[in-house]
Formats: structure tokens, sequence, C-alpha cells
């Protein structure tokens, strides 16, 4: 049991299972992608997507494409560029890329806009290269809680940094996301970057995530 407000109408685009292969990292995503587009990044723009090849960056690939963004996949796995690129990257870049350290306040721009799951130094980094008034969506911490930058980005680039918060949001919002995740992602697609395990092989999938090499969705069968 849990409380009613916790609980939103399954969308009839989604199935149970296709809902849970989603899940907080695909409901994440999309707030990004929302927080985009709340933020007047044009269609047709390159977002830079870092640590593309997990659960919120796969995701996001799929959504920004779908939305009409040009999306930048960013990550330390340079094997799963073939499959990134299946996602919607129109390009993909290491980790190194954005994960070196980089003097100065501030670096060529490019980006108009970015979904960061990292934090850390790589956050640090983004926000120097980031376009005149361009918007990075934080989502994660996977490079680190500390953010060591400038106000320079911010005050002569006009560069915004906004926080995307998965738990406390209202429920119309919630809604609205998901019924926007039903128009974006294909079921075809979900389904080919997701997969099922029994929950005896929990614990050898946790090791694999811990060491790096889950790429996409991973869905328990709690019956399994």
């Amino acid at each position: 049991r849990v409380p009613a407000e916790w609980l939103i109408t399954l969308p009839e685009a989604f199935t149970p299972m296709e809902a849970m292969a989603l899940g907080t990292a695909g409901y994440t995503a999309m707030l990004a992608v929302d927080e985009l587009e709340r933020a007047g990044v044009a269609q047709g723009a390159e977002v830079v997507v870092t640590g593309a090849a997990g659960g919120v960056g796969s995701v996001a690939l799929v959504l920004l494409r779908g939305a009409g963004f040009r999306p930048v996949a960013v990550t330390g796995r340079e094997s799963l560029a073939d499959y990134l690129r299946e996602l919607g990257a129109v390009e993909v870049l290491p980790r190194a890329t954005l994960s070196e350290p980089t003097k100065g306040p501030l670096a060529s721009a490019r980006w108009p806009g970015a979904v960061d799951t990292g934090g850390g130094a790589g956050l640090a980094n983004l926000l120097k290269t980031m376009a005149y008034e361009g918007t990075v969506a934080a989502c994660g911490l996977a490079g680190g809680v500390e953010v060591a930058t400038t106000v320079m980005p911010f005050i002569l680039r006009g560069v915004r940094l906004v926080g995307v918060e998965s738990v406390y949001q209202p429920l119309h919002r919630r809604e609205a996301i998901w019924q926007r995740l039903a128009e974006l992602m294909p079921s075809e697609r979900l389904a080919e970057m997701s997969r099922v395990v029994p929950m005896d092989e929990v614990p050898a999938v946790a090791e694999e995530l811990l060491a790096g090499r889950v790429r996409g969705r991973t869905v328990v069968d709690v019956k399994g």
C-alpha cells in the first residue's frame, strides 16, 4: 500500500512492464528535456548529454531526438558509440572531453542545451562551454557532488543551471510528463534498450552496474 497522492494513472500507451522500464530514470530524463524546452532551447539545437549510456542518459537521447533536438552523447564507454547513435545521438564524444580539467573560467562556447547526469568536474567544465544563454538541466551526481566553478558563465554568457528534482513534483506535472513520455518514447525503441532479469540475478547485475557495464534499462521480475 502507498498513499494515493503518490500515484498517477498509467498512460494507455504503456504496459506496466514498459512503465517500469522507463522508471525513475526515464521520468527524470523527460523532466530534464521539459526544462530545456521551458528555457527556450530551440528545436534543431545541439544538446549534449553526459553519461549517455546510462539509464537517464540513454532515454534522454531518444526523447531529445523525438522532440526535435540534435543530441550529442558523452560517454566513458566509446565501444557503445554505435548503440548511442541508434538511440538518436548525432555525435559521440569521449568522457575526457568534459572530465579533464581546463584552465580559465570560460572555454569555447558550443552547447545551447545540456542534460548532465554527472555533476562534479564534468559539470564545471560543461558550464564553461555553454553557448550564450544556454541551459544545463542537472539531474545526477555520478561524477561527484561538488562543483568548482566561477560566476563567469552566468554573468558573461547568461548561462542557466536548472536543477531537475523528480520526487516532489506536483500531480499535474507528473501526469503531463508521463503523457509526454508516451508521445516521445517509441515502444520498440524502449524494448531494444531494456532487459528483464529475475530476482536471483540482482546481485550480479548490481556488480555490473557498479563496474559501469550496464547500459540502458534493467527491469527486475520480482516473481522470477
